[in-house]
């Protein structure tokens, strides 16, 4: 059964195996703007990489303006990389219109599958652990799979942004 992972350079060829099926689209949730896949394949590479993605979780790692304290987790199936998770610990004006709290993606392969509905439900645990009571999540109009994903679990449809749905839900510490 897949499960939420802290980022760990033991899955450097499952995360480049997963990386290539997106050929170049965003992947929400996965973090590392800056590295390129080219640099990734290098394994120490990506072990400053993942160093990275797990430091973000402390509010005093350097970022880039506009960019908040980030937990990222991977979705892992024992040793394959599924897909990729984000939950921001704040919302800045981008994230409160577009963004959301929590963003996702799951490798085109292993969609459809109900991977995407299980982080979204473990990743409000790890919300609801930073102090976050209702998660704000969006998803573009037309992204009836993310749309569902939301509803799933509960999302709230609030209103519609820039060409994104927004949805609110309760964390775990409104449980």
């Amino acid at each position: 059964m897949p499960t939420l992972t802290v980022p760990d350079a033991r899955f450097h060829q499952s995360w480049l195996e997963a990386a290539l099926e997106f050929e170049g689209a965003h992947r929400d949730g996965a973090g590392g703007e800056d590295w390129t896949l080219k640099g990734l394949r290098d394994p120490a590479h990506f072990a400053r990489f993942v160093d990275e993605l797990v430091a973000d979780t402390l509010p005093e790692s350097p970022r880039k303006d506009g960019y908040v304290p980030c937990t990222f987790r991977w979705i892992v199936d024992g040793d394959t990389v599924l897909g990729s998770l984000a939950v921001r610990h704040e919302l800045n004006d981008f994230l409160f219109n577009e963004g959301g709290h929590i963003g996702y993606s799951v490798r085109p392969t292993a969609r459809r599958r109900g991977h995407a509905a299980q982080a979204l439900k473990d990743s409000l645990i790890v919300a609801a652990e930073l102090g976050i009571n209702r998660a704000l999540l969006t998803c573009d109009e037309d992204n009836a799979g993310s749309r569902s994903t939301i509803e799933h679990n509960g999302g709230i449809y609030e209103d519609s942004r820039a060409g994104k749905r927004r949805y609110w839900i309760a964390t775990e510490a409104d449980y």
